[in-house]
């Protein structure tokens, strides 16, 4: 007779994880849930949510009747996270950090604490997203050990597993898993990939799960929460005053506290002006931020731009790519919005590895004015 699978859930004391769990329960596996802790703050009105999620979560624990378990990585989530969110936005860039903690807290500190720690047959989680792996494949996979010293880059994966989009189009989240990689991703299940957000509130309306139904959806910062996002950063950033300066005009049309708090395309709030103007540009030595009018101006537009180091989800390119130096594919810089068809093209840095070279993506139509992440969602 065959063991029961253990399955390990992280559980956010939302209502997403709490249904994964329930439907993992459902399929017959035993199921622990854990809890991580990964920001040490209260917040903007002193309140420690992390307190209250992970009540709400021990709850949905004692409903289900699972084991519960809470883990802290806040020396990691800092390390690992916040330290590169502060780094990039000091050098003018906007980055994600959603993506970057799925990739090295919850898909590698959690992976591995599920399977090293509580021997976990497979982890699971509350996103919207898919792999081209069923339930029982994902338990036939094993670590695979890969080569140290000069070729570990160029190991292969044979039948590497790949990431698919969820059913439900306007809840997809694989965007935000988009640099986890292939060891953590063919050991996980998504066990919400094939239903709606609708769905998934109605299940948990029917099996005593209201008190995660009832909360809001989670929004802003991963682990962090919603913010007033120029105070949050200005307690960590030393404040760099300049000036708004048109672009079509070079007039100065007000001042602001960083240039670093701005990302291109963003709307920005000038004081006394009614018409909303657009960053277009960032000077990082003089500090001035250049803006134009209207959303659909000319200087907001790029039909082609520049990757660092890239991340192939099945760790090597694709063919199409490695024999023509090019291919056509699809492209999207911010959750839910509408893939752009494109094509991306082969380049490298001087001393940087083949098979890791950074690209250039040539876009077919132009794209939208970018945003800063504070208005994405994540699972609950």
């Amino acid at each position: 007779m065959q063991a029961v699978r253990h399955v390990v859930c992280a559980l956010s004391g939302g209502v997403d994880s709490a249904v994964a769990a329930l439907l993992l329960r459902r399929r017959g596996y035993q199921v622990t849930g854990v809890f991580m802790k990964n920001w040490d703050s209260l917040d903007e009105h002193g309140v420690c949510t992390a307190d209250k999620d992970c009540e709400d979560a021990y709850r949905v624990c004692q409903i289900l009747d699972i084991p519960f378990h809470q883990v802290s990585y806040i020396k990691e989530y800092w390390n690992d996270v916040f330290s590169d969110f502060l780094n990039e936005y000091e050098k003018g860039r906007t980055p994600n950090p959603d993506i970057v903690c799925n990739k090295h807290i919850k898909f590698s500190c959690f992976f591995h604490y599920a399977v090293d720690n509580l021997g976990a047959d497979a982890i699971a989680t509350g996103h919207y997203a898919r792999t081209s792996l069923e339930d029982e494949e994902v338990f036939q996979q094993k670590h695979i050990k890969r080569p140290e010293g000069l070729f570990r880059n160029r190991f292969e994966v044979r039948n590497a597993v790949k990431l698919l989009q969820a059913a439900d189009s306007f809840k997809d989240q694989t965007f935000f898993l988009s640099q986890v990689s292939q060891d953590a991703l063919r050991r996980t299940i998504f066990p919400l990939g094939g239903l709606t957000k609708q769905f998934v509130k109605k299940i948990a309306a029917e099996n005593r799960l209201h008190h995660v139904l009832q909360k809001k959806e989670s929004m802003g910062m991963c682990f962090v929460g919603k913010r007033n996002f120029e105070h949050f950063l200005l307690q960590y950033l030393q404040p760099r005053p300049g000036h708004f300066i048109s672009i079509e005009d070079n007039k100065v049309l007000g001042t602001h506290k960083g240039w670093f708090l701005y990302t291109l395309g963003q709307r920005a709030n000038i004081g006394g002006l009614r018409e909303p103007w657009y960053v277009v540009e960032k000077d990082g030595v003089k500090g001035n931020v250049f803006v134009a009018p209207r959303k659909d101006h000319p200087a907001l537009y790029r039909d082609l731009l520049r990757t660092s180091r890239v991340h192939w989800i099945t760790e090597e390119p694709p063919a199409a790519l490695v024999r023509d130096k090019m291919m056509e594919c699809h492209f999207r810089f911010r959750h839910q919005m509408a893939l752009v068809c494109c094509v991306l093209q082969r380049g490298r840095v001087p001393g940087q590895r083949e098979d890791r070279a950074a690209g250039a993506v040539r876009l077919h139509t132009p794209e939208e004015p970018a945003q800063r992440w504070g208005g994405h969602r994540e699972p609950q």
